[in-house]
């Protein structure tokens, strides 16, 4: 019988089948080491995209799949539905998204559209009626590593164009 799981699920599951044995004497984070490892392996171990593929081609629907999973459907679409190529993409644009800083910059020009709302004394829904009406100027600053502000210019700076 060949085994199903790869080499290095197989190593982080016999890892956590250790610390398992060892009980309460085992490290507490050798212990989360290695149950996160195991989770990381079994996320991504080619058995589930492989198993997927096959409720696939039976005609097992998206929903089902999912349940199986413990997701949802557009979470199990994202994970595996495509090509390898189609997939390994997806995957590494979310790990990219997950390892950037999660803090908005503060060298970003104008005001941010909760901050003008502050400073103006008015609410963010009014700021947007503002820009909409051409009452104040905005637009939208993209960063290198795909992050999007919609920043607002107050009068004093009313020389940045304006991108509604």
């Amino acid at each position: 019988m060949t085994p199903f799981l790869s080499e290095p699920a197989r190593e982080a599951l016999r890892r956590l089948a250790e610390d398992d044995a060892a009980g309460e004497s085992r490290e507490p984070l050798t212990l989360l080491r290695d149950i996160r490892s195991l989770i990381a392996e079994l996320e991504a171990e080619p058995a589930i995209l492989k198993s997927v593929r096959d409720a696939r081609a039976v005609g097992t629907g998206w929903d089902e799949i999912a349940a199986a999973a413990l997701l949802g459907p557009p979470a199990a679409k994202w994970r595996w539905q495509g090509t390898d190529v189609e997939i390994a993409a997806r995957h590494a644009a979310g790990r990219k998204r997950a390892t950037r800083a999660s803090s908005v910059p503060q060298d970003l020009p104008g005001y941010s559209v909760t901050d003008a709302a502050e400073k103006l004394g008015v609410t963010v829904q009014a700021i947007y009626l503002r820009v909409t009406r051409g009452k104040l100027s905005s637009r939208t600053i993209e960063l290198p590593d795909g992050r999007k502000y919609k920043r607002v210019f107050l009068e004093d700076d009313r020389a940045e164009p304006s991108e509604g």
